[in-house]
């Protein structure tokens, strides 16, 4: 039996590299359509909780997990190990930069040398970790490819770039659509036919390098647009506007306007980081991407111009910030989550705490942070809590926080969310 009649009868076996926020998500999938999936993860810990049915990842739920773990369809592994018995892979590692903005590959690096010691005839093997266009190519064919396995016949190579957007209650792994591009036109109707199974509208395209450009320019789009409209921000509180006010009223024009909002930084792994990732390729190139460059300046300076004007802020009660208490309420990267990825929040505080400020933060889905090798504790917004503080700094606008109560009982109150839509005395907004 090829490849292609074991996926369509789910008699294919599917490895997950990486087990995370979106190969867990993905592996769930595949076992919901009937699959036996292999998770491989490094993390020894990470392993034994989700062989006990307990999830690390918001978006899957401990009981869906353990009906998987006990249906025998899904273990999770810490080596590499059970990859020789899998007939597809996919690769969902981490891709950060390091200090010098450029690409840390080591990961793809790791996990590509592991496939390869462990590659045999009929397997495909496709990437999703986010990178620059041509690593799949650059990368994982040279290393992946052998003198007795014929790529697009004996082994197929795709690209399927990853458009998680964590919990998001609306789209999920399998309703949100799949790019895929493969190094042969045979490759991607491989790895075409793989997510058929388990997503529920799959789109090819012409080749890896163009399925690895899609996402980057997915995010490159957010990106600069929020760029743009955080400087907006910056110039209408020069003026004396209120930028919410200022997009709510161009959101009506029918056609020629999407809304964005500003807010104190980006957060994620996905919209501060991949943009620069397709900068430093072009620089490669001898090309210098502007937008990409500006509006990753402009968000990068959010948090520092969030610390002016708080600054400003406190100088209206005649205080100081350097003394003060302030409470930062939350710290996740964004609403109802965990996560706190590049959030802004660790940067305000951060940035505070060296000018002299105390720095308490809530968040009730975030335990606890380091900052500058120092732990902080989550503490609790309450009414006889929030008297305490000179400040409350809305960073990140979680449903749950009652901020009717928080703005009865707090002395000043910088919102850079819009979470108070009218108006109050004691309320500055971004």
């Amino acid at each position: 039996m090829d490849l292609k009649q074991k996926i369509l009868k789910r008699k294919a076996e599917i490895g997950i590299v990486g087990l995370g926020y979106v190969g867990l998500p993905l592996a769930m999938e595949f076992v919901e359509s009937g699959f036996m999936v292999h998770g491989i993860d490094l993390n020894a810990s990470r392993v034994e909780c989700i062989n006990q049915g307990i999830s690390h990842v918001l978006d899957v739920k401990s009981e869906v997990l353990k009906k998987a773990v006990d249906s025998g369809r899904f273990k999770a592994y810490p080596t590499y190990s059970v990859v020789s018995d899998v007939d597809c892979v996919i690769i969902c590692v981490p891709t950060p930069l390091r200090h010098t903005k450029d690409p840390d590959m080591s990961h793809i690096i790791s996990a590509t040398e592991n496939i390869a010691k462990r590659i045999h005839k009929n397997m495909l093997i496709v990437l999703q970790s986010t990178t620059y266009p041509g690593t799949t190519d650059e990368l994982l064919v040279p290393a992946l490819k052998t003198d007795h396995l014929e790529l697009g016949r004996d082994l197929f190579v795709a690209f399927s770039p990853e458009r998680v957007d964590p919990g998001n209650p609306q789209y999920n792994t399998r309703n949100t659509p799949k790019i895929v591009g493969g190094v042969t036109p045979r490759c991607t109707e491989m790895a075409k036919t793989l997510y058929e199974q388990a997503i529920e509208r799959v789109i090819p395209v012409s080749s890896t390098a163009t399925a690895e450009m899609v996402k980057l320019l997915e995010n490159t789009f957010r990106a600069v647009n929020i760029g743009l409209v955080n400087e907006i921000a910056i110039i209408c509180e020069k003026l004396g506007i209120s930028v919410w006010e200022v997009i709510q009223a161009a959101a009506s024009k029918p056609f020629g306007f999407m809304p964005f909002y500003p807010g104190p930084g980006l957060g994620g792994h996905c919209i501060p980081i991949d943009p620069l990732y397709l900068s430093w390729k072009l620089k490669a190139l001898n090309y210098n991407a502007r937008f990409i460059e500006m509006a990753s300046d402009v968000n990068t300076h959010m948090p520092e111009y969030c610390v002016q004007r708080i600054h400003r802020i406190m100088n209206t009660v005649k205080k100081c910030v350097n003394g003060s208490r302030i409470l930062v309420l939350g710290v996740a990267y964004k609403p109802d989550i965990t996560d706190v990825r590049e959030s802004p929040a660790l940067d305000i505080i951060r940035l505070l705490q060296l000018d002299g400020a105390v720095v308490d933060f809530a968040d009730p889905y975030v335990p606890e942070v380091a900052i500058e090798g120092q732990s902080l504790k989550s503490v609790a917004a309450t009414a006889e809590s929030l008297k305490t503080y000179d400040l409350a700094v809305v960073v990140t606008h979680h449903s749950c926080f009652d901020y009717e109560m928080i703005q009865a009982n707090s002395q000043l109150i910088f919102d850079t969310r819009n979470a108070y839509k009218t108006g109050a005395e004691n309320v500055f907004k971004l």
